[in-house]
């Protein structure tokens, strides 16, 4: 298992808390909650060591797009950066409604 936190610029608010996907063989949950706006907090709990860089890029590009003030906690058994990019996807979307 490993740790990975990040942190990045973020500007916008999100409404609400909101929980998508689950932890299983190649997937992952994602639970993201308001924070004030200034940043965003990402905490990767993974099962798979040594990604951390292709995280990094991953969650980089989302918050390029998406400058959402938050704290995510993202617990990965093995998903693929496209799933990932899917899941923050859906996250986003759940905490706008």
């Amino acid at each position: 298992m490993e740790n990975l936190d990040f942190e990045f610029h973020a500007t916008l608010p999100i409404a609400r808390r909101a929980h998508v996907g689950v932890v299983g063989s190649a997937d992952l949950e994602i639970l993201i909650e308001p924070t004030p706006a200034g940043s965003a907090r990402v905490r990767v709990c993974t099962s798979v060591d040594g990604y951390g860089a292709i995280w990094g890029r991953v969650l980089q590009r989302f918050f390029e797009r998406h400058p959402v003030a938050a704290q995510l906690r993202i617990n990965d058994f093995g998903a693929t950066p496209g799933v990932v990019a899917l899941r923050l996807e859906q996250a986003l979307e759940a905490s706008r409604r």
